[in-house]
């Protein structure tokens, strides 16, 4: 029967297969763009709904699409790179990377979420031609992505899982 192992063992194996400042930071993007883009997705279909707190925002009567959010932040992570803000470098803070690298994926996913605007120049976010293909890429990207990045992790935290 499988254990799970505990919270210090995890940490364990996370410094041992990422302490490459690079691959935690491949990881940590991932990260970001697979969580971002679960959020965005479940917000905005709950405002569909009209379920929760959650609605649509505007400025001076027009829709703010979320792809701005992605944009800015885009933005930001690429300005405080240019600075050698969490660049991973040596003397560099360890947080500012993982930050860095987790807001740089998770403005990704939150622009490429709404790739079909861009691409159709009008919102077709609920449409067909919005949806099916845009969700399966980003998801099956991001999936991937953090198997890639993650996978020493990943395989050492189940040997760890598997043991009796």
């Amino acid at each position: 029967m499988p254990h799970v192992p505990r919270p210090g063992r995890v940490a364990q194996i996370y410094r041992e297969q990422l302490s490459n400042p690079r691959r935690e930071r491949q990881f940590m993007a991932s990260v970001g763009f697979f969580a971002a883009f679960a959020i965005v997705r479940i917000v905005t279909h709950a405002i569909r709904a009209g379920v929760g707190p959650f609605h649509n925002l505007s400025v001076g009567g027009r829709h703010l699409h979320h792809l701005v959010f992605g944009i800015v932040g885009l933005l930001g992570t690429g300005y405080l790179w240019l600075v050698q803000l969490g660049t991973g470098m040596p003397g560099c803070s360890r947080a500012a990377s993982r930050a860095t690298s987790v807001a740089y994926g998770a403005s990704s996913a939150i622009t490429l979420d709404e790739f079909a605007l861009w691409l159709n120049l009008e919102d077709v976010y609920w449409a067909r031609q919005g949806r099916e293909s845009v969700d399966a890429v980003v998801l099956f990207g991001a999936v991937l992505s953090i198997g890639l990045w993650g996978r020493p992790f990943f395989r050492e935290l189940l040997r760890e899982v598997r043991r009796v």
